[in-house]
């Protein structure tokens, strides 16, 4: 198979179904193929060793689902056993460098807690407060949907960091940053119970209802 750019992209355009699949979910303004979401996951996995310089090609196209595959194949590479911690690194700075092309929050989740989060378990964590600042709401969504990796892989003392993202994020009203602040909260709490018991009793009276809503899904 060629591990190109070219012929992932022409694998998807020849599975699109326009008119068919229209991804009303997508937000922007970019080219929709129509290729059904199943597909284009299954198609980039079989592209997980597809080199960096050719995912940055999928970056630069106009439409939606090469873009996703762009961080699929970036998700897919640090989920798998077989990348180098210098892999992990460079598909690190690959996502941030190229942030701009990411137009739809799913792009986010797809990628921001393995590429990201996974990538600072260990490491400091300031790029992800310096994401929290920014005025992209996308730059805000990869800054605390990142630490969901922490919740789920790591200890309660990771969860440091989430909490005082979480706190910095609680005003921001855009859904795209306040719905998943939510569920990072309620990721945390499966870890740590009380660590959320605590952060709630403190902050929920100022809270939004969407983000207290996701955050005590899991509270008895």
């Amino acid at each position: 198979m060629e591990l190109t750019a070219s012929a992932l992209a022409n694998t998807l355009r020849a599975q699109a179904r326009p008119g068919e699949v229209v991804h009303k979910h997508y937000p922007g303004t970019g080219e929709v193929l129509g290729v059904p979401m199943r597909n284009t996951f299954d198609t980039t996995k079989t592209f997980t060793t597809l080199p960096l310089p050719e995912v940055a090609k999928l970056m630069d196209e106009p439409a939606y689902e090469l873009r996703l595959a762009a961080f699929c194949v970036l998700d897919f590479k640090a989920r798998s056993k077989k990348t180098t911690a210098a892999d992990r690194q460079a598909a690190y700075d690959l996502y941030l460098a190229r942030h701009n092309a990411i137009d739809s929050w799913d792009m986010v989740d797809r990628a921001a807690p393995h590429v990201i989060g996974l990538h600072l378990l260990t490491r400091d964590r300031t790029p992800l407060f310096d994401l929290a600042r920014t005025a992209d709401p996308l730059r805000r969504r990869t800054a605390i949907t990142a630490p969901l990796y922490f919740a789920r892989y790591g200890t309660p003392a990771d969860l440091t960091d989430l909490y005082a993202l979480a706190e910095l994020l609680l005003d921001d009203k855009n859904p795209v940053v306040s719905k998943p602040v939510g569920i990072a909260l309620k990721y945390a709490g499966i870890l740590d119970e009380p660590s959320l018991r605590t952060f709630l009793r403190t902050h929920e009276p100022a809270m939004q209802k969407a983000t207290l809503r996701y955050a005590r899904e899991k509270l008895a």
